[in-house]
């Protein structure tokens, strides 16, 4: 299953994740954000979205493994894949059908967001 994980820039950008070559995906508190998190699988594939400053989908990115001992903080490690050929900023997502009902648009503060597969590609796409 794809995911959009949102992130702020100015902490950990998409740039920072490509220089380190891989990273585990923490800081995350959110309930349903975890939940979302502890869902994931090696192999899935993920958009990294700039939140706040930007507000722009900015690359993919994969998920490497999934440590869920921990059943409350589970260890996300992603390396990145590449960025978008064509960022696609909030605006536009909003005007897209295909996110007439994604938790992108109704739980906003959710920063671990699970993707349909016509979402990833649309968010992929040129």
């Amino acid at each position: 299953m794809p995911y959009l994980l949102k992130t702020e820039p100015t902490t950990y950008s998409f740039d920072d994740l490509l220089r380190d070559g891989e990273t585990t995906w923490d800081g995350i508190s959110n309930p349903q954000a975890l939940l979302n998190l502890r869902n994931m699988h090696k192999g899935d594939q993920l958009v990294i979205y700039h939140s706040s400053v930007g507000k722009v989908a900015v690359g993919t990115a994969e998920v490497v493994s999934v440590d869920p001992a921990d059943p409350k903080k589970p260890i996300v490690r992603i390396k990145p894949l590449g960025p978008l050929a064509r960022q696609k900023s909030l605006a536009e997502m909003r005007e897209a059908p295909v996110f007439h009902d994604s938790l992108l648009f109704r739980q906003f503060r959710l920063s671990v967001v699970p993707l349909t597969e016509q979402q990833y590609a649309w968010l992929t796409a040129d």
